[in-house]
């Protein structure tokens, strides 16, 4: 073993050792997670007109991210994946779940909740689901002691973009929308000062968690329901930015995670608990300046382009993760799984999983790749991109474009097409990552590389748009509503 091999190897083995260390003492974990925030709307990746100084301060003293996917581009989807560690069309989840949907996540699927729960963990949620809204999906029945939030997005409920409810609006069918206290409705959210409260409610309940389960491990889930649209912010926050509401939203948005943060130094929990922060999908573009910032990636929220999936990540633990380091491995949101269990020593799901080990990334580990393939799926189960490193072949399909259309405007959104046809196309993203030059005809290699591992994800789990069924696809869970 030559000398400089020798050299990563003690070091690898130095920084790990505070981890396994520590993984059986069972740290406690936070996982905070936005609703359609952009890779550009933090102000360590680039963000103006407003500070996130408690974030920004997480990335001094921890990890950041900068090439981290989420599962698919859109709510229920993304959250399948990063509870399970599994493509969420594996699992037969996709889209937006809307109220009173028959489907929602099988009982048959381990979440994370569930394998820590059986690890000696106290779990609990305090914000949106959106995995289901009937009880036999709701967060107690898949591993969760306790739940406060809403079920679904903030914006299912029978209310107009400006707060009216006129007799021609198209949501006035949905039913109020609840917040969930267990199992059953605490209360509804019923207008847009009603939507103001809900970061401070979820915000309060978090903390009162910690406080209760200091003594014990504990998993924290914490899935804000904003800056998705309807946004809105409390009185303490409005007007305090230069970005207008947007900006408002995510000052307080920084506020509650900075609360979380002093809640475990006072109560001297920061070297034992990792913390986690990230978004469920980039930005809703077309709702203008209700809307984030993807930071310059192509295309937004909906879309296989990477506005749609390349989203913030921070980690922060205190003494055992290397400060200010930035990774720019690829990674995902579905990796969580099997990296907390790692870290924590529980047991890994029985069934199948997508997810790898990011714990070497983390630690900052040089030339670690746990990560060599991502498949970019949308809608049921339509395989619309391929990435390996830094090429990404972009698969000819009808999808989501911004662009060319006017975004809205203080609430209501522009147009947009949903059917646009993307030709196929390569692109480097190293050089490239607004991913508008196909480089097809000048790397053939790669070109073949990537069609060969599009092939393999469709013999496994298929591909709608060339009409492929996979071999080891899972049912969803499914419920008879009368």
């Amino acid at each position: 073993m030559s000398k400089s091999n020798l050299k990563i190897l003690i070091s690898w083995a130095l920084m790990c050792a505070p981890i396994f260390a520590l993984a059986q003492k069972k740290p406690n974990v936070i996982l905070i997670m936005m609703d359609d925030l952009g890779y550009g709307d933090l102000s360590c990746y680039g963000a103006s007109q407003y500070q996130t100084p408690n974030l920004d301060k997480m990335a001094k003293e921890g990890v950041r991210f900068t090439h981290f996917l989420s599962a698919q581009a859109v709510c229920s989807a993304s959250r399948a994946g990063l509870l399970t560690g599994c493509y969420p069309n594996r699992i037969g989840i996709s889209g937006a779940l809307f109220p009173n949907s028959k489907i929602g996540i099988n009982p048959e699927e381990e979440t994370i909740a569930e394998l820590l729960k059986a690890n000696g963990y106290r779990t609990g949620i305090f914000g949106k689901w959106h995995l289901g809204d009937h009880k036999d999906f709701l967060p107690l029945q898949h591993g969760f002691d306790e739940y406060v939030g809403i079920p679904y997005s903030n914006d299912m409920w029978p209310v107009h973009f400006d707060g009216t409810r006129p007799d021609n609006n198209s949501r006035r069918k949905f039913p109020e929308l609840p917040l969930i206290r267990g199992n059953d409705a605490s209360s509804y959210i019923k207008t847009l000062d009603d939507q103001a409260q809900i970061t401070q409610i979820l915000t309060k309940e978090s903390i009162q968690f910690i406080e209760r389960n200091k003594a014990k491990p504990f998993f924290l889930y914490l899935p804000n329901p904003m800056p998705h649209v309807p946004i809105n912010a409390s009185e303490s926050f409005r007007g305090k930015s230069k970005q207008g509401l947007y900006g408002d939203v995510m000052m307080e948005m920084d506020w509650s995670v900075g609360q979380i943060l002093q809640t475990l130094r006072r109560l001297n929990l920061e070297k034992n608990t990792i913390v986690i922060f990230t978004s469920d999908n980039g930005p809703w573009q077309n709702f203008g300046n209700h809307a984030g910032s993807t930071g310059g990636l192509r295309e937004a929220k909906g879309s296989s382009f990477e506005g749609g999936q390349r989203v913030p990540f921070l980690v922060q633990w205190k003494g055992h993760l290397p400060e200010g380091t930035i990774q720019n491995s690829l990674a995902a949101n579905i990796d969580l799984l099997p990296t907390i269990c790692a870290i924590t020593n529980s047991q890994l799901p029985r069934k199948k999983i997508d997810g790898v080990n990011i714990q070497a990334l983390m630690q900052g580990i040089p030339d670690m790749e746990p990560r060599q393939v991502f498949y970019y799926y949308y809608r049921t189960n339509n395989l619309e991109a391929v990435r390996k490193g830094s090429w990404k072949l972009v698969f000819a399909h009808a999808g989501r474009t911004h662009e060319g259309f006017m975004p809205g405007q203080d609430g209501f959104p522009g147009k947009l097409k949903e059917d646009f046809p993307f030709p196929q196309g390569l692109y480097d993203l190293r050089r490239d990552p607004g991913e508008r030059y196909d480089v097809s005809e000048k790397y053939p290699e790669k070109l073949a590389e990537l069609i060969a591992l599009g092939n393999q994800a469709r013999s496994e789990i298929g591909d709608d748009i060339l009409k492929v069924k996979g071999t080891e696809n899972r049912m969803p869970g499914i419920v008879v509503i009368p």
